[in-house]
C-alpha cells in the first residue's frame, strides 16, 4: 500500500483556508495562521503544507 505525499502550497498571506481540495474526500473549511517565524503551517486534516512566499526554499 503506498500512501500519497501530502501537497505543499506556496501562498503570499499569512492567513490561508483549506478545505481539502473542495472535492467528495474534503473536509470542513478551516482557517489556518502561518507563523510569520516560522513560516509555514500544516493542515490538521489533510496534512497539506502551506508555506509563505518569503520562505520558499528555506523549509
Amino acid at each position: 500500500m503506498t500512501v500519497n505525499a501530502p501537497e505543499t502550497r506556496i501562498v503570499n498571506t499569512h492567513r490561508v483556508a483549506c478545505d481539502g481540495g473542495g472535492t467528495a474526500s474534503g473536509h470542513p473549511r478551516v482557517w489556518l495562521q502561518i507563523p510569520a517565524d516560522k513560516g509555514w503551517v500544516e493542515c490538521g486534516y489533510c496534512d497539506c503544507k502551506f508555506i509563505h512566499e518569503d520562505f520558499e526554499g528555506k523549509v
